[in-house]
């Protein structure tokens, strides 16, 4: 069995600020993917006294099995695919869910953000975070897109992810950094003592509270 390495995503947070303590006094962009790694990306941003947003990426599953990612889709709606080995993969398949998938992040954007733009990574230090990295596949759809925009510098930044998939992203980022890098991986949920489910209502609380707004509907 295995023994959880964080309590829960608020340590997690704070274990990755003190790996990420350089960067502090450069008002870094923290872009965290919802909905765990917002939790993370919240007292990282705080710590660092950086700037909070969300980045949206999401993965496609395959046929049958969706919880195995084949591919992802960026927030720019870009399409990334990686079928397994023997694995055929309709494109009339691919065709709806990545539209499916387009479809929901074009729902998240707009209630995460309320309407308003995302910070431009462009020339700013910016780390992409994540409470924990399974295949890979949806947080290199989330460098990817925000390397278009030519940021100074490019971390990923998690608590923990299987260690051979931190090679595979090594091209997609200036750096990475990651406290645990379990082998057997399975699973991300396992490393935490706590890994509840975070609601949508919660990811907006941190960010409203990050950007100095009051909750709407709030007193």
């Amino acid at each position: 069995m295995a023994v959880a390495l964080l309590r829960d995503r608020q340590e997690a947070g704070e274990k990755l600020a003190e790996r990420c303590a350089g960067y502090r006094g450069s008002r870094p962009l923290v872009l965290a993917v919802p909905r765990g790694g917002v939790v993370v990306g919240a007292v990282l941003a705080h710590a660092l006294g950086g700037e909070l947003d969300v980045v949206v990426a999401r993965k496609i599953g395959a046929p049958h099995h969706p919880e195995f990612a084949i591919g992802s889709v960026t927030e720019s709606g870009a399409v990334l695919l990686e079928a397994g080995p023997g694995m055929t993969i309709s494109p009339d398949f691919i065709g709806r869910e990545a539209a499916a998938q387009r479809r929901e992040i074009a729902r998240r954007t707009r209630y995460y953000r309320q309407g308003r733009p995302r910070p431009g990574a462009g020339g700013r230090v910016t780390l992409v975070v994540d409470d924990g990295i399974a295949t890979g596949l949806t947080i290199r759809a989330a460098l990817q897109s925000i390397a278009h925009e030519k940021p100074a510098r490019l971390v990923l930044a998690v608590p923990v992810a299987p260690p051979e998939v931190l090679p595979e992203l090594a091209p997609y980022a200036d750096e990475l950094i990651c406290l645990h890098t379990p082998d057997p991986f399975c699973a991300v949920g396992q490393w935490y003592r706590d890994f509840e489910q975070t609601s949508d209502g919660e990811v907006m609380a941190l960010l409203q509270k990050a950007r100095g707004f009051p909750m709407p509907g709030g007193g």
